[in-house]
């Protein structure tokens, strides 16, 4: 038989099992597009016409303009699919974007460069909670509440078309 101290240490720490995880559950619509206008900086997750959740977004630091090449600090334009998740990501979850494509190795080609790749809608992590606006190296940046919901919410191979 256990003591009251030991039964209410134990009560304690069962309550608390799952409280603060990043991982949640999500039994809605399905997520058929992500749609983002990046002068508005939003993202909004849609199941056919209807918007089910829109968040804010930060960008990479040099918002301006379709990603070129490798390093230049742009987000990338155009259709792409989600292709990958990753649950230990530094940036507390991300999700990753097919970038580049075809178009886009062929644009940085002409220009002598490679395309660069690891593009990602992912969460701020608290060390890059301090940032200003758009300081990604090109991918799109939520909070990690928000990255939580997403990723419950957004499978592989889900559409995503990413706008000026």
């Amino acid at each position: 038989m256990i003591d009251r101290r030991t039964f209410l240490t134990l009560s304690a720490a069962a309550a608390l099992t799952g409280c603060g995880s990043k991982f949640k559950s999500y039994d809605g619509p399905e997520v058929t597009q992500i749609v983002v206008y990046k002068e508005r900086r939003r993202m909004y997750l849609l199941h056919q016409n209807q918007v089910l959740k829109d968040y804010a977004i930060d960008l990479g630091f040099a918002p301006e303009g379709d990603k070129q090449h490798e390093g230049d600090g742009r987000t990338p334009e155009g259709r792409y699919l989600i292709d990958r998740r990753n649950p230990d990501s530094q940036f507390h979850l991300s999700l990753g974007i097919s970038y580049p494509n075809a178009q886009d190795i062929e644009e940085a080609k002409a220009l002598g460069k490679a395309p660069g790749g690891d593009i990602f809608i992912h969460g701020r992590s608290p060390k890059n909670r301090r940032k200003g606006a758009d300081w990604t190296a090109g991918c799109i940046s939520v909070k990690d509440g928000d990255i939580e919901d997403i990723y419950a919410m957004v499978r592989e191979g889900t559409v995503i078309d990413i706008h000026p």
